[in-house]
């Protein structure tokens, strides 16, 4: 996963009704803000700043260069005087990316004792961002808005924060998802309307028959798996079990030539995401399980049982929170001892090492699904911290995200005989809340976790987007 060349604009909104001494100190200030801001080392992406935004061909003007620029991933506007807001109309209604109302002003405090006139016309953002916000809640535009002076942390994260949703946001235009097999079948949740969801998200989602991979499979040669061997051998701690070594190195050297074929397969066709489904195997001999966690922590998408909205959210917000401890995890059992209501997270072999708190090991074990040999598999328990878990769903008339807050713990308990890695989560607000409100919404047993964004960003980028939203917490 390769983090994206993206930049963002910094347009600052005053006017001619000032005069030119008053404009020079603006674009002075704005310099200082912009200066500090990329030399903070909270901003994940560059800000460029602009021409002042004093006319409205001015602001349409440079509206018009950020949609057809790609490396300019949103624009971070701030008031610094007062800005008519009928000459942001134009420009504004044509802006298609994402926007950052920046309600700040050059000065922390107020100089009592040397304030004047000048002083107040030339810092007006309380005046300012007013009429600037008015327009833009005119428009419905879905603007993101951060309150408080630049220099403070907690204003630039913030910032930071809406950086990572706006180059989530551009990228989700590029997500490709390859399909090996169909959905799984007779399961509801993970169907969809994946015309809608290019029209809405930018998704692509292409079905291939397992054939088209088991080519690239019986094209893997010996050395690469070798390779990738050595490379297992370094991360990991081989656990043979109850098999012979040779049987056990069988086992992962067919995941190896998987992982070898799928990532040849997905990046020749330029897709960032897939899907497979234990009762899609002809012509393999295992269900893709090693190959999809290694595939995972490199940044790739992925879902279970032809779930392509989950795969396709599960690189969205791969992207968004750079890959740190994001992946696409699976309701399966409960704890309901008084006061230790949780869930146990996992999956039947494809649990993210992203989100790993324990040195993963290299197992073996039979899979009583799918009618294939043995498959390997990391095992290993999932590291504590607060986070969401996201799931996507289809109602036929539109698509809903639900958002649940939760706080992972690490287990406390041995599992010896679960041949899976484990995450375990708190819900909240609590467990029966949050399960009954998950329920009545409609939300699904697949979801992509996160312990490294926040509610706050999803919401964001599910305003950007038009897309209905739940927030449980």
């Amino acid at each position: 996963m390769k983090k994206a060349e993206k930049e963002f604009w910094f347009v600052v909104g005053s006017q001619h009704l000032y005069g030119d001494e008053a404009l020079a100190e603006v674009k002075k200030n704005a310099g200082v803000i912009t200066d500090a801001l990329n030399e903070s080392g909270v901003l994940p992406y560059p800000i460029h700043l602009q021409d002042l935004a004093v006319s409205a061909d001015k602001i349409t003007k440079v509206m018009k260069e950020v949609n057809y620029r790609d490396e300019v991933a949103g624009v971070i506007t701030w008031m610094h005087t007062f800005s008519p807001a009928k000459m942001w109309i134009r420009g504004t209604k044509l802006l298609q990316k994402p926007l950052l109302h920046l309600a700040t002003q050059f000065n922390e405090h107020i100089p009592w004792e040397t304030i004047d006139m000048d002083f107040m016309n030339l810092n007006q953002a309380a005046h300012g961002d007013r009429e600037y916000g008015f327009i833009n809640a005119r428009l419905k535009k879905n603007n993101k808005i951060v309150v408080g002076y630049w220099e403070r942390p907690e204003v630039q994260q913030q910032i930071a924060d809406w950086m990572d949703v706006a180059a989530a946001y551009h990228e989700s235009f590029h997500i490709k998802v390859a399909r090996f097999g169909d959905n799984m079948r007779n399961v509801g949740v993970t169907e969809g309307d994946k015309v809608e969801a290019q029209i809405q998200f930018g998704w692509t989602v292409d079905y291939f028959g397992i054939g088209d991979l088991v080519s690239y499979v019986d094209a893997v040669q010996e050395e690469e798996i070798s390779a990738l061997l050595e490379e297992y051998e370094n991360l990991y701690d081989f656990d043979y079990g109850t098999y012979s070594k040779e049987a056990w190195l069988s086992s992962v050297r067919v995941q190896a030539s998987y992982e070898v074929a799928i990532k040849r397969f997905l990046d020749d066709g330029g897709y960032t995401a897939f899907t497979t489904n234990f009762e899609d195997l002809h012509g393999m001999k295992q269900l893709p399980g090693l190959a999809v966690q290694r595939l995972m922590e490199q940044g790739y998408g992925f879902a279970g049982e032809g779930d392509w909205k989950t795969a396709a959210l599960d690189r969205l917000l791969k992207v968004m929170s750079h890959n740190k401890s994001t992946g696409f995890m699976e309701d399966y059992t409960y704890e309901l001892g008084s006061g230790q209501e949780s869930v146990l997270q996992s999956h039947m072999l494809e649990v993210d090492p992203s989100l790993a708190g324990s040195k993963p090991r290299l197992v073996v074990s039979p899979l009583n699904i799918g009618d294939r040999e043995d498959p390997a598999r990391l095992v290993f328990d999932g590291k504590p911290g607060d986070g969401v878990a996201v799931s996507m769903a289809d109602f036929g008339t539109h698509y809903k995200l639900l958002i649940n807050e939760i706080s992972a713990f690490e287990p406390t308990v041995p599992a010896p005989n679960l041949p899976v890695a484990r995450v375990l989560w708190k819900i909240k607000p609590n467990f029966q809340e949050g399960v009954k409100a998950w329920i009545e919404n409609g939300g699904g047993h697949h979801t992509v976790v996160s312990l490294t964004l926040t509610a706050e960003q999803i919401i964001t980028y599910a305003k950007l987007v038009d897309l209905d939203y739940v927030v449980i917490k």
